[in-house]
């Protein structure tokens, strides 16, 4: 099982949708999925997504996915949020 964090748009797929709740979806896994075959999972398409987050670390869709990982979805909108604040950190 992971936990999939999603964000933004994509907080539409979780049972809670509320401003204020944690938008997580539970999804089982069988050891040998891909971040890719989560989103197929899900049903959200790969133009739907900007940038993907596998425990924290910016991830390509072929990276895979271990029991107990944690999946950040942000969607196409969201793009430019993460790519300004890591060129205002440096």
């Amino acid at each position: 099982m992971i936990e999939v964090w999603l964000y933004g748009k994509l907080r539409r797929l979780a049972p809670e949708k509320g401003v204020t709740a944690n938008s997580i979806v539970q999804v089982p896994i069988n050891g040998d999925e891909t971040i890719q075959d989560i989103l197929a999972h899900l049903g959200i398409a790969q133009e739907e997504t900007s940038n993907i987050f596998l425990n924290g670390e910016l991830s390509a869709l072929e990276r895979h996915v271990r029991d107990g990982d944690r999946l950040g979805l942000f969607p196409d909108d969201m793009s430019l949020l993460y790519k300004w604040y890591f060129t205002k950190k440096r």
